[in-house]
């Protein structure tokens, strides 16, 4: 049935046109309904020195809904503006922590934090790793994670609290999404708002001269969103998180989070056209060709897309193929590093 939808679906409305980037950029920023939200009343919670770094625990109000936790890290005794990256945290069905699971505060991580880097992120908390490389790295809580959580009514049993809130936040997504809808914007539009406001608040910092983003899966997601609604983005490096539409119909679309599916982008691009709409600008995208949650063919498809739209700038674009599952293992980070310094730093 899926199969003979796509077909009408493709002749009655066009999809996947390739509009010119800022056309793109525009029209699907008003097609998810993205909220114009400003981080306000910043505060700082505590600081700390540790491992290296010097850290600052921030908060601030989006408007609606708890305040926004988030961690800055720099190296510590840093002097004068350094270059500054948006560090997105992933989905990974993990909404109790959010920041948590890729940077470190003073208590260090959790045992269901510890156990998720070992899967993903090569046992690293990337946002450290990457302050100590002379960065000044913000990693903030976004709608439905981590401080930004709801209130959900958890039953009891045997596992951690964090991993009981975990599963009854998995069912509680479709909710989050329906009522975004009916508000008139999206599950999309209202995370990808928020990160426009951590950046605009990055920015603005004294301490900060320039700034990047980077993530992995749901944080690439992110990534790709905030460069390609943001102009004032430099750099951006998406991991494990790039596919075409077209390729995942009929086995992947349900392996994904609602942010994924904004509305009616099909109508205006595919996701690697959007990803790749801040072109000329630099983007990295590294695929993970083992990864479980994309098929290859729709990673090698993406590749070509973005390729063609930095067909005028082929040096702003760095393509990844890393042999490993859905990840952002320790030479993912590496790379990405070394990258983010050469575009930031320069």
């Amino acid at each position: 049935m899926f199969a003979e939808l796509e077909g009408v679906a493709r002749t009655q409305l066009g999809l996947y046109p390739s509009l010119p980037g800022p056309e793109l950029a525009a029209a699907a920023r008003e097609a998810a309904g993205v909220l114009d939200l400003v981080a306000a009343d910043v505060r700082v919670e505590r600081t700390w020195t540790a491992d290296g770094l010097d850290g600052e625990e921030l908060s601030w109000s989006v408007g609606f809904g708890p305040r926004t936790r988030a961690y800055l890290l720099k190296p510590a005794g840093a002097n004068g503006p350094l270059p500054g990256v948006v560090a997105l945290h992933c989905h990974a069905g993990m909404k109790w922590a959010g920041k948590e699971k890729i940077a470190d505060g003073p208590e260090g991580p959790s045992p269901e934090v510890r156990r998720l880097r070992e899967e993903i992120y090569g046992g690293r908390a990337f946002a450290g790793e990457l302050a100590r490389r002379g960065f000044a790295v913000l990693a903030h809580d976004v709608f439905v994670w981590g401080s930004r959580r709801f209130p959900l009514d958890v039953p009891d049993g045997p596992l951690s609290e964090a991993d009981r809130y975990d599963r009854a936040a998995r069912e509680h997504e479709h909710v989050v999404a329906k009522h975004c809808a009916a508000l008139g914007t999206s599950f999309t539009g209202v995370v990808a708002g928020e990160d426009l406001a951590a950046a605009a608040y990055l920015r603005s910092r004294p301490d900060v001269s320039v700034v990047g983003c980077a993530g992995l899966s749901g944080g690439g997601l992110r990534a790709a969103l905030l460069g390609a609604f943001d102009p004032g983005i430099r750099a951006v490096v998406i991991a494990a998180m790039m596919s075409c539409f077209r390729d995942m119909l009929g086995g992947h679309v349900e392996k994904h989070t609602w942010m994924l599916w904004p509305p009616g982008l099909p109508r205006l691009g595919d996701y690697p056209d959007l990803a790749a709409a801040r072109a000329p600008r630099p983007l990295m995208v590294q695929y993970a060709m083992r990864d479980e949650l994309f098929p290859e063919d729709g990673m090698r498809r993406a590749h070509t897309i973005i390729g063609d739209r930095y067909a005028q700038a082929p040096e702003a674009y760095a393509a990844v193929f890393a042999d490993v599952p859905h990840s952002f293992d320790v030479p993912m980070q590496e790379r990405a590093f070394d990258w983010l310094g050469e575009h930031l730093k320069g």
